[in-house]
């Protein structure tokens, strides 16, 4: 009796960690599924800016013709402050993490409230700021205060669009939900991939491979990965993935001319197929516990982390390992332009490394802390602070150059998207019971 009551009592004190929740995942093969993975147009041939979490191209905006497409005769604004270089700015109901995305004439973005208990999606006006539409997604449902991290929110995703959907993920009554909409807010479907046991609450951003959406869910409950058809909702392929809680997204990725979704947690980081989920290669590295979203360049692919072991690692298109170091960036993603891999840590010092063999060119303390992950935009990198200073340095091997610092708010959790001629940054006001949100639309007006 003495010997059930111990076990009775350990499982409940460890009952964030899955103890007594253990969930066994149901893999589902495509040949099982019948789903039909193709490949998807655009049909009303709407703008994608930044379709999604990173802008879809890790960070980088490009000025050729693509994702995250930035015409060469415009610039972006290398200063900015609450009352200069400001197009609009509008108030943010509840609180979320997640990045806004820019497509078409909309800024879309996902955000939370406690009373009522609400996950919704909200989608403004790119010139003016104005509210097009809001859409709740989710009421009531929302996790206890102790299974979310106190930095965390009950919205922390970015959402993803393919021109004609616009996709969602969260966690709600104990389990994932995907949600996808039209472009007008419309619910178009709604899909529980799966239970979750919450130690910090979700994080994950969906991803896009043609007719699919893959979203990641890592828990000590049982994690799992799951290809979803865009336009039914329909499970075409779920993965199991261990017992481990880890938070980061999938990234897409081409390396050596195969696609390949990779992701990072459990000791490892680990590539899959992206139209069936069979598994490609996996690779020992970095941490347990991981925030970031990989990066790659034609050839290789990049991650750091995590918890409680520290490591930035480079693997080749096989899962080789190239190079590594005992760098962390738990929360923050790295970025590249191609030539040098660029990387700001939690605790404030930003790192160049050259992408071939890791050299290490320089590193500054920047001072603060980051959650946000940079961009490289224009030849400079981009980064926010917990403090809701903007950072602009030089993209450049050669030595760290600070461009300017700017102060935006109190508080920066979310990344910055860039389209067109604008920076779009969703910054937090106050603290506390009086913290509340805005999103800015930054440019040289």
């Amino acid at each position: 009796m003495k010997k059930v009551l111990c076990i009775a009592v350990v499982c409940l004190g460890m009952s964030t960690l899955g103890c007594s929740k253990r969930t066994p995942v149901v893999e589902v093969s495509v040949g099982e599924s019948g789903v039909t993975i193709e490949d998807l147009v655009n049909g009303d041939d709407l703008d994608l800016a930044w379709p999604q979490w990173r802008g879809g191209v890790g960070g980088q905006v490009r000025r050729e013709s693509g994702t995250g497409s930035l015409d060469p005769s415009e610039s972006i604004p290398i200063q900015w402050s609450a009352e200069a270089n400001v197009r609009w700015q509008v108030d943010v109901p509840g609180r979320g993490h997640g990045s806004p995305i820019v497509v078409g004439d909309l800024v879309v973005l996902g955000s939370a409230t406690t009373d009522p208990a609400q996950q919704f999606v909200l989608a403004y006006d790119r010139n003016d700021g104005h509210e097009r539409w809001k859409t709740v997604v989710h009421s009531g449902g929302l996790p206890s205060d102790r299974a979310v991290h106190r930095k965390a929110t009950n919205a922390n995703g970015t959402l993803a669009c393919d021109g004609d959907h616009l996709i969602t993920a969260h966690l709600n009554n104990d389990h994932i939900w995907v949600t996808t909409l039209a472009i007008d807010g419309e619910v178009l479907w709604q899909t529980d991939i799966g239970a979750f046991v919450s130690k910090f609450g979700y994080a994950p951003s969906p991803i896009l491979y043609k007719s699919l959406v893959i979203v990641a869910a890592d828990n000590g409950g049982g994690g799992y990965i799951v290809g979803l058809d865009v336009r039914t909702g329909k499970v075409a392929w779920r993965r199991s993935r261990g017992n481990v809680s880890s938070y980061s997204s999938p990234a897409l990725v081409t390396l050596d001319g195969v696609d390949q979704v990779v992701i990072t947690g459990m000791d490892r980081m680990t590539s899959y197929e992206p139209a069936t989920g069979k598994l490609i290669w996996e690779t020992e590295c970095i941490s347990e516990a991981t925030c970031g979203t990989p990066i790659a360049t034609a050839g290789h692919v990049f991650a750091s982390g995590g918890y409680p072991d520290k490591e930035t690692v480079c693997l080749d298109a096989k899962g080789k390992r190239v190079w590594s170091n005992r760098t962390k960036l738990y929360e923050p993603s790295l970025v590249t332009d191609g030539e040098n891999l660029y990387a700001v840590s939690d605790d404030g010092i930003a790192y160049c490394w050259d992408v071939a063999d890791g050299t290490e060119h320089w590193k500054k303390r920047l001072g603060g802390n980051f959650s946000s992950s940079p961009v490289v935009v224009g030849g400079n990198v981009y980064v926010c602070d917990l403090s809701g200073n903007g950072y602009v340095f030089r993209a450049s091997s050669e030595k760290f150059e600070l461009v300017s610092k700017n102060q935006l708010g109190d508080d920066c959790y979310a990344s910055p998207a860039i389209a067109g001629d604008a920076i779009f940054l969703r910054v937090g006001t106050g603290d506390g019971q009086q913290r509340a949100e805005k999103l800015f639309c930054l440019a040289n007006d």
